[in-house]
Formats: structure tokens, C-alpha cells, sequence
């Protein structure tokens, strides 16, 4: 008499996600503030022209 035995079924291997792409790419990047904003800007030029009209007064006579 036959025996039908039914195939194991196979072990597949589980796949890992994919890496991100964009990850590598945003570690070389500097994270962080784009630059001054104009209030700061601002205030840095007045400081400066502050500092040039005392600098210029110690001068004179």
C-alpha cells in the first residue's frame, strides 16, 4: 500500500527591511538653525555701527 506523505513546507528566510537611503545621506548633513534671523541681523549691525562711532570718537579732538 502507498503512503502519501505530504511535502514539508519549506523554510523560507525571513528578509529584512530595506535600509532607508536618505538616512546616509542625512548624517552628513549639520542639523540646525539655517542662520541668523532678521531681528538678530538687525541688532548685530547696530551693535557694529555703535562700536565703528566709538572707535571713531576716540579720535577726535
Amino acid at each position: 500500500m502507498a503512503q502519501f506523505i505530504t511535502p514539508r513546507p519549506r523554510q523560507t528566510l525571513t528578509l529584512r527591511k530595506p535600509r532607508n537611503p536618505f538616512v546616509a545621506a542625512s548624517h552628513g548633513r549639520s542639523a540646525g538653525r539655517h542662520g541668523p534671523t532678521a531681528g538678530a541681523r538687525r541688532q548685530q549691525e547696530h551693535q557694529a555701527l555703535k562700536r565703528e562711532l566709538q572707535r571713531h570718537d576716540d579720535f577726535s579732538p
